[in-house]
């Protein structure tokens, strides 16, 4: 079963992003748009990681922190615009894993929520299956959903590359994570 990795902002687009590259690298994700919010689906989705940005309509980042903290000891990685030292010595001390600031190169997101983890001593993600939108890739099977129903594909009909950072052999496009069928290669 995949990692839940929970993310907190009120920035509807900056969610999108970040959920678009935690399900690339194989993570289960949820999402909360405000410090209340987010209580309420933490408890729900049991996450093994929180990105929390800190400021928030209804309930900032910090006072999230304090109340999630006192019941819960799931790894925060801090995502915010806050860049004096002093915000990030109070997000340190109340409990953040690591603090990143926006604007944030996507790929040292990634890296920052692997190394967290792995600190942690929670597995990464096994990255043998791969999802966009409705659709679902099972590498190891070579099986591809689309929403419920199975697509049948002969072992060849399918070449998929490992993402650059992943072990193994590189096939074909060693810097892609795309699958490419048989017709575009």
């Amino acid at each position: 079963m995949p990692q839940t990795i929970l993310i907190v902002d009120d920035e509807k687009r900056l969610v999108s992003l970040v959920e678009s590259y935690l399900i690339q690298e194989g993570y289960r994700v949820a999402t909360a748009y405000n410090g209340r919010e987010a209580l309420t689906v933490a408890d729900r989705e049991n996450p093994d990681l929180i990105i929390l940005d800190i400021m928030m309509p209804e309930m900032n980042g910090y006072d999230f922190m304090r109340i999630h903290r006192a019941e819960h000891d799931t790894p925060i990685i801090m995502l915010t615009a806050k860049v004096e030292d002093d915000d990030k010595v109070i997000g340190l001390e109340l409990g953040a894993d690591d603090y990143v600031v926006k604007p944030f190169k996507p790929r040292e997101l990634m890296a920052r929520v692997r190394n967290v983890l792995r600190r942690m001593g929670k597995s990464e993600p096994t990255g043998k299956t791969l999802k966009v939108a409705d659709i679902v890739l099972d590498r190891d099977s070579r099986e591809v959903l689309v929403g419920e129903r199975s697509i049948d594909l002969t072992p060849p009909s399918l070449i998929c590359s490992p993402p650059s950072w992943a072990p193994g052999p590189r096939l074909l496009a060693p810097r892609s994570a795309r699958c490419n069928s048989r017709c575009a290669l």
